[in-house]
């Protein structure tokens, strides 16, 4: 199967470079920030005599093939300013490599697409949203510190189960079925202080897309969406500092030219100080405790020559929380990655990366006892290679390539000592290699149709060393599954042990109603090759990530989407409207038999149930783009359920992270030069969870029951919650480059105990009933609200550059 689809790929290769017609002409080139030399993703570049056009891509690079001629091409990207450059065609290809300058305005202007002003219309993509940094950075936060995940949880179709979880939710997804991307490598846990922040420093990102539908052929590995961060790439023209102190942690940021300005870096750092602040108050038990976390993010690009560019970037970030007892969680991850010019149509970009996440727990932090201890560590590694190509043909732009990457799983080795005896155990090693061919063109059929499909083909191999367990199929679903004796197989390294393989087809069709309105339609289907294993309310740092064995299948997605974008207003782009609906069906969804015990069991694949899901929905979005006053609304109506044999009475059930209604509003107002807020507010329906029907009581003691085996059938109380934020902004002093302002927020205004969950518990209080003539003592059940937040949290920022 794969040798003939090598020889498909290659032939198409081959006719794509041989096809190449004499009779056009090709301009093509880099357009970059002209303050720092970023280069800058989604810029329009349209011919005019030609009425043809390009978008530079993830490196800034673009290519038109027109008939020869003389043109005049025009650039343009939100928040800089137009330019206009003639080229002549008329007897060879042209290299026009573009910088372009932010525009001179005295107030800021909100962008969620980082492209044209009439990109949400105009543009084949749909289901996609881009917040520039610059918007993120004036939403109200946290403590007053910027957040990236924050920020998405706004947008229409992203949610999350409450504050303090791990990982965010995109139209009826879980948090492991994101794909989370930091140049290009897999982020496995994006949250720091359980959820409270990203691990993504503001300071250092430059593009933040979220692509919940329509996803390219070019993604693979996840069913629910992609977020891909792109970091900057370091100011090419000058040295420049930039960071913040907050009430929370502090961020220092540096940034400079290399080699006379054919490269530059940029090293960004964080580190929290909650324990350094709280240690003076801490007493007995407590006063070793310690809490924080810190993150470290590097790049550094070099231009070889205009055809040769190569960039090399890492992140390393750490969370510790404990006292004697406690653990530890972090990231690392490596990109190198190659950009190649073959022509003035081909470019190719090679990516090689690697992506560690680990975590420890640990019965002595302080490392003060030899004799008894506990600790326990889990990781997962990948090692992946992966070629892009990218062809520019007149009203085409081919994209294929592939991808090869490397798992390496440890789900859990503990070691124990006891007296000064040490012993050792856990479970073994897993190994997987993932690979995948794909091939996509975006086509513009006519000027009102314009088409995007492709096909992917995924191959995944389950590989030793390892043991290979074999289960006895239940009579009665939901019930733990034994091993069949004799079936259990042992597997040398780098055997095949289980194969699966995946045709993943994607299509898009855009078409214009007119030169304000479009509709469009996208289908895809996705496989995922790796879970997350957790069954607690809410994903946490130590759950374990498990591959597809002979025992648990790949997940599949297949999921619809259809929408009505539109541009209004004054300028005709002052406002910006979308209404999508979207249906996806889920396949081999993991779920658990009562009591399953997850840790450190080598048997865990027997206590595993396969589903399915479904969720659909619909999202409605409008944006103010100008003025003084901008922002936006979105709500989400959606509905997200499973279908699983054992649990629920076999019927379907809505999920933890089920939320009927989610509202999000965002205000952004500019008083003056100096001065401007901002305001969110949020509102959503409360996540299902399994609340008991009745209870009895045994020796005294009550004992909550769930007579009718329901399966998350209550609500917990609505969420909502109100944020300020008010920026002021420093004199700026002639000749100074300094720049700074003052950040002062508030978080829940009103004082919301918003619940993240309900549980249940004896009450103090007993009820005294007659039963036969005798007074008897009942106890009675209480409710808990179990709260993250309960009051207004103030916070003060300062932030700097020079």
């Amino acid at each position: 199967m794969m040798k003939a689809i090598l020889l498909i790929f290659c032939s198409l290769l081959t006719g794509i470079l041989s096809a190449r017609a004499q009779d056009k002409r090709t301009v093509s080139g880099y357009v970059k920030d002209a303050a720092n030399g970023e280069g800058l993703i989604g810029v329009s570049v349209y011919g005019k005599e030609a009425a043809t056009g390009a978008v530079t891509n993830n490196y800034g690079f673009y290519a038109i093939t027109v008939p020869p001629g003389t043109y005049s091409l025009i650039f343009t990207f939100v928040g800089y300013r137009k330019e206009t450059r003639t080229v002549d065609l008329t007897m060879q290809n042209v290299r026009l490599d573009m910088e372009l300058r932010e525009e001179g305005r005295d107030l800021q202007e909100v962008t969620v697409s980082a492209r044209r002003e009439d990109d949400n219309v105009k543009s084949i993509e749909m289901s996609v949203n881009k917040i520039e940094m610059k918007t993120i950075q004036r939403i109200p936060a946290l403590l007053g510190e910027v957040d990236v995940v924050r920020s998405i949880q706004l947008l229409p179709g992203v949610s999350t189960v409450g504050e303090g979880a791990t990982g965010f939710n995109v139209r009826g997804g879980a948090i492991d079925q994101n794909l989370v991307l930091l140049d290009e490598a897999p982020v496995y846990n994006s949250s720091h202080l359980f959820g409270f922040f990203s691990v993504f420093n503001p300071d250092a990102v430059k593009d933040v897309k979220l692509v919940k539908g329509g996803i390219p052929s070019l993604y693979g590995g996840r069913i629910s969406s992609i977020l891909d961060v792109r970091m900057k790439e370091g100011n090419a023209k000058r040295p420049e500092v930039n960071g913040g102190i907050g009430v929370i942690f502090s961020r220092l940021t540096y940034e400079r030219p290399l080699f006379k300005g054919r490269g530059s870096f940029i090293v960004a750092g964080r580190r929290s100080y909650a324990d350094v602040l709280a240690r003076p108050f801490l007493r007995g038990d407590l006063k070793g405790t310690r809490f924080f976390f810190y993150d470290f993010t590097a790049k550094a690009n070099y231009r070889i020559n205009d055809r040769n560019t190569v960039f090399l970037s890492g992140y390393l970030g750490r969370d510790v929380f404990g006292a004697d007892f406690g653990f530890n969680w972090g990231n690392a991850t490596t990109s190198l990655r190659w950009n190649h010019v073959f022509s003035d149509k081909l470019f190719l970009n090679t990516t090689a990366f690697y992506s560690n996440y680990d975590y420890l727990l640990d019965s002595d932090l302080r490392r003060t006892d030899t004799r008894d201890y506990f600790r326990w560590k889990s990781r997962i590694k990948n090692y992946s290679v992966k070629p892009d190509f990218t062809y520019f043909l007149k009203n085409n732009t081919l994209t294929f390539g592939g991808q090869a990457l490397l798992y390496e799983f440890e789900p859990g080795t503990a070691t124990a000592a006891t007296g000064g005896v040490e012993r050792s155990f856990g479970l073994e090693r897993k190994y997987a290699l993932e690979s995948a061919l794909y091939v996509g063109n975006e086509q513009q059929v006519s000027r009102r149709l314009q088409l995007q499909y492709g096909l992917r083909y995924s191959f995944y191999n389950y590989i030793g060393s390892g043991v290979a367990y074999t289960f006895f199929t239940n009579e009665t679903p939901g019930q733990r599954r034994d091993v069949i004796p004799g079936l259990t197989q042992r597997y040398g390294r780098g055997e095949t042990i289980q194969t699966y393989g995946n045709w993943e087809p994607r299509f898009s069709a855009k078409l214009d109603l007119g030169a304000l309105s479009s509709l469009k339609l996208s289908y895809n289907r996705l496989a995922q090759y790796i879970h997350l294993v957790s069954n607690t309310t809410a994903s946490t740092p130590l759950d374990v990530w498990t591959p597809s064995t002979n025992n648990i299948k790949p997940q599949i997605a297949d999921q619809v989407a259809g929408g009505y974008f539109r541009n209004f207003g004054r300028t005709g782009t002052e406002y910006e409207a979308s209404v999508e609906v979207y249906y996806k069906w889920l396949q081999n969804q993991i779920d658990y038999i009562d009591g399953a015990d997850l840790l450190l069991n080598p048997l865990l694949e027997g206590e595993l149930l396969n589903g399915r899901g479904r969720a659909y929905g619909s999202e409605f979005f409008l944006k103010k783009n100008k003025g003084t006053l901008t922002g936006w609304v979105s709500y989400t109506l959606a509905r997200t359920e499973r279908l699983v044999e054992g649990i629920n009475n076999d019927r379907w059930f809505p999920t933890r992270f089920d939320r009927r209604h989610v509202l999000n509003l965002v205000a952004l107002y500019d008083l003056n030069k100096r001065w401007s807020f901002s305001g969110t507010f949020s509102l959503s329906s409360g996540t299902p969870g399994t609340f008991p029907t009745n209870g009895y009581t045994f020796q005294g003691w009550l004992v909550p029951h769930n007579a009718e085996n329901a399966r998350n059938n209550y609500r917990i109380p609505p969420y909502h919650r109100l944020d300020l934020s008010a920026t002021l902004q420093g004199r700026k002093r002639p000749g100074k480059k300094k720049e700074d302002n003052w950040v002062f927020s508030l978080y829940n205004v009103y004082n919301r105990r918003n619940p993240f969950s309900v549980f249940f518990q004896q009450a103090d209080d007993r009820r005294t009933v007659n039963v036969n003539g005798e007074q008897v003592q009942i106890p009675q059940a209480e409710a808990i609200r179990y709260s993250i937040f309960a009051s207004v949290i103030p916070s003060v920022t300062y932030n700097f550059k020079f």
